[in-house]
């Protein structure tokens, strides 16, 4: 296990990196400084060649209780100069949508607020089934953030959405499972377990190379508006993909019944392309 910095612990084995929220005597409440911490790791994390998959998960019992509160604290009511700072940071801070390496929430316990809209960035989510988790924004005063308002009824829906997001109600880690925001619920003790299960499953049957450039435009399609556009730049990044040794290790691999090995990088860039067929 890598030491704790500012909250957060790193550990690789193999292909496979653990992060762990690290401060279950504060049921892993975030404070400014463990935000930038996490960020940090996971974009360090996604710049290392040989980690192809990223698990994220909460020491003791709960995965986050959000935002880390003082009684009687004016917690979100930031000065001129904080906000200037603030909005630096924001800006600057790495965006998981645009890390290539796949990002898999082990949500271990209840999550809330800030710990819940965290994991909402990341590509998987495996929550404990009886687990409280909650978008309770409007119940502190207020919005939900952290790009929520854009995500959340995009994996929902609009009309489940607003229920969770206005009411701010807490819901069980099962109900997460039925209306799309997990893609696992499961006992407490087997959370870590099933993240690993499915972290292990990519890391070892995959091309690094494939796995980012399918989560890349994955993302860049959600504010694609023109599907013949979207069609274009996928045919032509899967015409790329094809010429490169990972197309032909995974046949051969296949075809031979033997695991593949792959070898081209996970931070491949991809050549540009003309904008329409026309210009092929």
């Amino acid at each position: 296990m890598g030491s704790c910095i500012n909250g957060i612990s790193v550990e690789v084995n193999g292909h496979v990196a653990t992060v762990w929220l690290d401060r279950p005597d504060r049921g892993n409440g975030f404070v400014s400084a463990m935000q930038v911490e996490l960020h940090k790791q996971l974009r360090a994390l996604d710049e290392t060649d040989s980690v192809r998959a990223i698990v994220v998960t909460g020491r003791g019992k709960f995965f986050s209780t959000g935002a880390d509160l003082e009684p009687g604290g004016s917690n979100f009511a930031f000065s001129p100069e904080q906000h200037a700072s603030a909005r630096i940071m924001m800006r600057d801070r790495p965006r998981p949508w645009q890390m290539r390496t796949p990002i898999i929430g082990a949500l271990n316990g209840s999550a809330v607020g800030l710990g819940l809209t965290f994991p909402l960035q990341w590509d998987i989510r495996i929550v404990n089934e009886s687990a409280k988790y909650g978008f309770v924004f409007t119940r502190r005063g207020l919005i939900p953030e952290q790009n929520s308002l854009w995500l959340l009824p995009r994996l929902v829906g609009m009309s489940t959405a607003m229920e969770l997001l206005l009411t701010g109600r807490l819901f069980s880690g099962s109900e997460a499972l039925r209306m799309g925001l997990a893609t696992y619920a499961v006992p407490a003790a087997e959370v870590l377990e099933r993240a690993y299960l499915v972290a292990e499953s990519i890391s070892t049957h995959t091309s690094p190379s494939a796995v980012g450039l399918t989560k890349t435009l994955a993302y860049e399609m959600l504010r694609e508006p023109d599907r013949e556009s979207a069609f274009h730049k996928e045919w032509e990044t899967f015409r790329w993909a094809g010429r490169q040794p990972d197309s032909t290790e995974g046949v051969a691999s296949f075809i031979e019944k033997r695991a593949p090995e792959f070898t081209d990088p996970k931070l491949a860039s991809v050549p540009q392309s003309g904008s329409s067929w026309s210009e092929a």
